[in-house]
């Protein structure tokens, strides 16, 4: 008999959610699951609540019916609360901050994307009466490996950065992308260019391109291109700061892709130190101070200079801690016991 996993909400479009829904419903269905999208269908096993949902008052009805309720929980809106970033912007960060912590509250069981995001919706919201378990995000390995025709750059280094949306409050992230890249040029005999994927406003980049520093903006691509994108570049730069588990960042270990960014976030946890390099922020991060770009000049350089060892790390650890398949069995365990 067919078991039926229901999950909300249906993610479309950018960003990590969507991804990851995309990658599990694939390794569900090959296992003979049955993806709902009604709460109330008398089928439902149990609902897998990725981030949060409007539908509140349904899932209520759901939980009513002895349906075993999941949440899966990234990190939550605050960069609104330390910039400018719009009143609608801010009204609905603090809608979905509220929405999130609602289903947190009434859950039978909550996945959360790292120690870090526990560890904070602890500090800010208190304990549940569950405590929750950690589940990474996980990457398909045969379509994120190092195996490919693409080539890097012989004649120069690059340097990619990839992200959903980079503006309205996060651009800070492209603008240390900007400083290191000219820091390394001259630092470096080789000259350093940065690849950029992800939708950034026009005139962030007409600024940006005024910094002298040779940038491809490669804007919003369809993700089946990333692994390729991912083996034409030396470094990837992880941008943001106190993210819950950027799934670039395991999508490029998958592809033997060395990783470095500032150690902000649960960023740590997931690139070790054969993997690439973490960098001391040098300021206060939940403040949104300036960063210390030379020790990540530094953290780059390392890794460069050892590039071959730590792009077989990054592949090694990817297999080892990020396989989709053994993500799939770690939320079954959760969903289905």
């Amino acid at each position: 008999m067919t078991k039926t996993i229901c999950i909300l909400p249906h993610k479309l479009g950018l960003g990590g959610p969507a991804s990851f829904q995309s990658r599990l419903v694939s390794e569900l269905n090959e296992r003979g699951y049955y993806v709902s999208r009604d709460a109330l269908d008398p089928a439902n096993s149990a609902i897998l609540v990725i981030g949060g949902t409007k539908h509140i008052f349904t899932l209520r009805q759901a939980r009513r019916n002895g349906v075993h309720i999941v949440q899966r929980l990234n990190g939550m809106n605050w960069v609104h609360r330390k910039t400018h970033t719009g009143l609608r912007h801010y009204f609905r960060a603090e809608v979905n901050n509220l929405i999130l912590s609602t289903i947190r509250g009434m859950a039978d069981q909550i996945v959360y994307q790292s120690e870090f995001t526990r560890e904070w919706w602890t500090r800010v919201y208190g304990e549940t009466k569950i405590p929750g378990v950690v589940i990474y995000n996980g990457v398909n390995l045969d379509q994120f490996s190092p195996f490919g025709t693409e080539t890097r750059p012989e004649n120069h280094y690059r340097i990619l950065l990839v992200e959903g949306h980079l503006g309205g409050g996060y651009e800070q992230g492209l603008v240390s992308a900007v400083n290191l890249v000219k820091l390394l040029n001259q630092r470096l005999d080789k000259k350093v260019e940065l690849m950029v994927v992800g939708s950034v406003p026009t005139s962030l980049k007409n600024s940006l391109n005024e910094m002298g520093v040779d940038i491809l903006w490669k804007g919003v691509v369809k993700k089946e291109e990333i692994p390729a994108i991912d083996r034409s570049a030396h470094l990837l730069f992880s941008s943001d700061i106190n993210t819950a588990c950027p799934n670039s960042v395991i999508e490029a270990m998958a592809c033997g892709l060395p990783v470095i960014g500032y150690n902000t976030g649960a960023l740590s946890e997931l690139v070790t130190d054969s993997t690439g390099s973490i960098a001391p922020y040098g300021g206060d991060p939940w403040k949104l101070e300036c960063p210390n770009i030379h020790s990540l000049a530094d953290s780059a350089q390392k890794v460069l200079s050892d590039h071959e060892t730590f792009r077989k790390g990054a592949r090694n650890r990817a297999v080892e801690a990020f396989d989709i398949k053994h993500i799939t069995d770690q939320y079954l365990q959760v969903l289905m016991g």
